[in-house]
């Protein structure tokens, strides 16, 4: 009796395809990739090639869905994290590149730090509700030019889960390649493994960045499977209303689908979004609030519709602190996904509408998606939980204290027992020093950052990817 929920009807989503399908076809795509326009234009679309846009007939989407795989198994550095996709529960990724961090040990607000993206590394790799990393902050003390590859080296070095992000250019690809075949040893060996994977946005509305778009051309040979995140945001990005906006971000998650398709048939893709929402009154952008929370239900199941792996946005907070403000965002922005049924939500350990990384803000999460978890699996109603045999045997004012399946449930599942909750009398929590939710986090990543590094690499492994790194500051400076 698992608690699940519906946003979208059977005809509602029929609807959303062929509104998309009509953006595609009547307002077109700009891409700024010419290579994408010849594949588009070769293969039926129209192509203004002084604007750059692309007209897409509905018969290019259907042959897009059609070469797309529907499951494939996300790997990670350590085969033991490997996750299946798609998924019978939901799990979380490391929220990213955020530009601030607050430093753990001062509260300070500053720029994010390669030290930064270290920490939290280590620290999600402890999360037993995380399955994806992502390099939490923009490492502001790396090279511009070569930064998104030290991001890489550093979900490959402290984190053995699966590991996503982005290149923003092509010169950027040779590298990373480089540097997953140091890893696995052999192209065949990434190609099988799909260890690491790239997130794709989409420029709302309707445009395709050139650069990062054929950087991923590029890495279409090794078969890196491509997680496509639309972003528009009603009345800004996007038309001002959630279903207008639904509508758009399929289209562009479609468009992006299309020409991946189109040059590698069959690579993994994944269906995903990150919509949010505008404080009409300040202009301010919003992540952690219900309507977030809807659309991302509703494109979630819009990925099911297309018989793809479907992961979103969630577990995200405007909140500018730590708190029960971050929290409430956090939990309302997770439950609509979670119970539609996505594979990976996207939002651990951020808060300032995903700007800002908090070290515990990571701890705290992972307890809110055991929350979250609890409420999907509902209620079990299997023979060994009816009890009613126990209801006749106690009768009218007796009690359930004595019974077996008492101690059984006392053991079990059947509550979950918060690690970060404190359930103890008013005066044991005053002797305590009147612990919270925070409190209790950041002494869980004070004892993760005293440990030892978890499942590192191996020595001469990574003095091969700092090789590596050198080489990219200097030539792609």
């Amino acid at each position: 009796m698992r608690f699940q929920s519906q946003v979208l009807t059977d005809s509602e989503k029929e609807q959303i395809h062929n509104e998309a399908q009509r953006i595609l076809n009547e307002a077109g795509v700009r891409y700024y990739s010419d290579k994408a326009l010849k594949l588009l234009q070769s293969n039926g679309a129209e192509v203004d090639w002084e604007t750059h846009i692309a007209y897409i007939p509905p018969e290019l989407v259907d042959r897009a869905l059609q070469t797309s795989p529907a499951a494939f198994v996300l790997g990670a550095r350590n085969p033991q994290n490997d996750y299946p996709l798609p998924s019978p529960v939901s799990r979380y990724a490391l929220d990213g590149t955020a530009a601030f961090a607050q430093d753990f040990q001062t509260g300070e607000r500053r720029y994010g730090t390669f030290k930064d993206n270290e920490n939290a590394l280590r620290i999600f790799q402890s999360m037993d509700m995380g399955v994806m990393a992502w390099p939490p902050v923009s490492a502001e003390d790396k090279p511009a030019h070569s930064r998104p590859l030290h991001e890489w080296s550093a979900m490959m070095k402290y984190c053995s889960k699966h590991g996503q992000h982005e290149l923003h250019d092509a010169e950027q690809a040779p590298f990373l390649a480089e540097a997953l075949i140091t890893l696995f040893g052999s192209e065949d060996e990434v190609r099988l493994r799909h260890a690491y994977s790239l997130i794709y946005c989409p420029v709302s509305p309707l445009i395709h960045d050139g650069p990062m778009m054929d950087a991923y051309f590029e890495m279409g040979a090794l078969d890196v499977p491509i997680m496509v995140l639309p972003m528009p945001v009603p009345g800004m990005t996007g038309p001002a209303s959630l279903f207008g906006n639904i509508c758009l971000a399929n289209a562009e998650a479609l468009s992006s689908i299309i020409v991946y398709q189109l040059a590698h048939p069959g690579r993994p893709m994944i269906y995903s979004s990150a919509t949010g929402t505008t404080d009409m009154r300040s202009g301010a952008y919003m992540a952690g609030t219900p309507e977030m929370g809807l659309m991302s239900a509703a494109l979630v199941e819009m990925g099911r519709y297309y018989d793809l792996p479907a992961t979103s946005a969630g577990c995200t907070a405007d909140a500018r602190q730590p708190g029960a403000e971050a929290v409430l965002e956090k939990v309302i922005s997770t439950i609509p996904p979670v119970l539609a049924g996505s594979d990976i939500l996207v939002g651990f350990g951020e808060i300032e509408s995903d700007q800002l990384l908090v070290l515990e803000q990571i701890i705290v999460d992972n307890e809110i998606a055991h929350f979250c978890e609890r409420i999907f699996q509902g209620v079990d109603s299997t023979p060994e939980k009816i009890l009613t045999d126990d209801v006749v045997d106690v009768g009218p004012g007796g009690h359930f204290l004595t019974r077996k399946s008492t101690r059984k449930f006392a053991r079990g599942s059947e509550v979950h027992y918060a690690d970060l909750l404190d359930r103890h009398t008013l005066d044991q929590w005053l002797q305590l020093g009147k612990p919270s939710m925070y409190s209790n986090a950041r002494k869980k990543v004070d004892a993760i950052l005293a440990q030892p590094l978890q499942d590192p690499l191996p020595e001469d492994i990574s003095s091969k990817l700092e090789d590596l790194l050198r080489k990219a500051d200097a030539e792609l400076e």
